[in-house]
């Protein structure tokens, strides 16, 4: 099981992904890694202030700090580029396919910093990469599993082999729901308050039934049946019906796990011969959907029947769960 670490994403990906224009790089740009999810316009380093400067964030070159640049004379200009390129920055990004200056050209070769170039709007293309970023370098965990979306809903199935999570999510894509990732789940903290799953691309769509074998959901129910990345809003554990154990029958109270950092909403569910688990999972989905919307069945009956709702909450860790 891996546990969260740093990542690293290869400027070339961001190439790809922004399909910018390559002015000047000194190598492949599969060997030029980014590790830092934000951005930079230099603006206030362009006047000489270095203070609180992070040299490992893309720089950004936009329109106003190209009006800048042309207003200062070249001597001037080629010295606070310098001064900027001397920090090693991973990359330099003029946005609006704005003319670069002869120095940053000579400076870029100087320094062997990549020199780059789009054509969108400064702010679109800031927000888009810090979201391409944030995406990408999240920390992430792989978790034993099965991510399914349920009207929309993120549910990640998880308990013990043999369970039944994989027949479970076979009938769900049955029923017209859409499978993310089947036996290992990787799960990205996206957010602070939200965490992405996704399959690992060499098992994507791949699913084990035990006495059929290996099935590919999508050459078998179509493209509709399933996606790429799902939020996770639920975790559902499937266990084995414990005649010994109390399960919760009102739902007044909210249970969570703690993955990564991030509580979310989590279920455990008994699997006993005649329960129906997908119609019940399609419930669940629904009733927590529901919930965030601010409608709690259980406190409402209780209140018609004039009894108080002392709903407590409970968070439990990824390492106990």
């Amino acid at each position: 099981m891996k546990m969260a670490e740093n990542f690293k994403v290869s400027l070339q990906k961001v190439i790809d992904e922004f399909k910018l224009e390559v002015i000047y790089i000194h190598k492949d740009a599969n060997e030029v890694m980014i590790d830092e999810n934000d951005v930079n316009r230099p603006g206030l380093q362009l006047m000489g202030f270095y203070e609180y400067f992070n040299p490992e964030r893309i720089q950004i070159i936009g329109k106003m700090e190209f009006a800048y640049l042309s207003t200062i004379d070249e001597k001037t200009r080629r010295e606070r580029l310098q001064l900027l390129f001397s920090q090693r920055i991973p990359a330099l990004i003029i946005t609006r396919e704005l003319p670069y200056f002869a120095e940053m050209l000579e400076l870029a070769k100087e320094y062997e910093v990549p020199l780059l170039r789009s054509k969108e709007s400064t702010s679109n293309f800031m927000s888009g990469l810090i979201a391409f970023l944030n995406l990408t370098l999240a920390p992430r965990i792989t978790r034993h599993g099965v991510l399914i979306e349920i009207y929309g809903e993120g549910v990640f199935i998880t308990g013990e082999s043999g369970v039944g999570k994989s027949e479970t999510a076979i009938e769900l894509v049955k029923r017209g729901h859409r499978l993310v990732a089947d036996d290992a789940v990787e799960i990205r903290k996206v957010s602070n308050i939200s965490l992405v799953g996704s399959s690992p691309d060499n098992i994507r769509h791949f699913l084990e039934l035990r006495g059929i074998g290996i099935i590919n959901a999508r050459r078998l129910f179509g493209i509709g049946a399933v996606k790429m990345t799902e939020k996770i809003d639920l975790v559902i554990e499937l266990e084995q019906w414990n005649s010994e154990k109390v399960y919760d029958r009102m739902g007044v109270d909210t249970e969570y796990v703690s993955l990564l950092g991030v509580k979310i909403p989590s279920l455990t569910i008994p699997v006993k011969p005649g329960r129906n688990l997908a119609v019940i999972l399609e419930v669940a989905a629904m009733n927590n959907r529901q919930k965030k919307m601010g409608y709690n069945a259980a406190r409402e009956l209780l209140n018609r029947l004039g009894m108080e709702t002392d709903a407590k909450e409970t968070v439990r860790d990824y390492e106990a769960f």
